[in-house]
């Protein structure tokens, strides 16, 4: 699993771990049922606080994209409820989408990322 930390952005560490997770799972690299590094592990990997891993496996747990496993540490396990997936996916659009309509990006415009995005992850499955 090969992840990206930019030490010299505004957001914050364990979103950008949480991000690449979650990219990674959408383009097929991490599958269901993988077992995600120990949170030392990770940490010592790349260079980051342990404390910061263990907030962004946190965060993946609560939003349903993994488990905690006595045994496998993380694992992902990918929540089956989609109707909460597409409430959270909405909450995070909505501000995405202003911030866009602010900035006076068009509809299509919207439309055609969307595409441009989702067609990404069907290429790379």
């Amino acid at each position: 699993m090969v992840i990206k930390i930019d030490f010299q952005s505004s957001e914050a560490l364990y979103i950008q771990l949480r991000n690449q997770i979650i990219l990674g799972i959408a383009t097929s690299r991490i599958q269901e049922g993988d077992a995600l590094p120990s949170v030392r592990q990770l940490a010592e990997d790349i260079g980051i606080n342990m404390h910061t891993v263990n907030k962004a496996y946190a965060v993946l747990r609560q939003e349903g994209f993994l488990t905690i496993d006595r045994r496998r540490g993380a694992v992902i396990a990918l929540d089956a409820d989609k109707m909460q997936a597409l409430d959270e996916m909405k909450r995070s659009l909505r501000v995405l989408l202003a911030k866009g309509r602010c900035k006076s990006i068009s509809c299509r415009e919207v439309h055609e990322l969307v595409d441009e995005i989702f067609a990404e992850y069907a290429q790379e499955q």
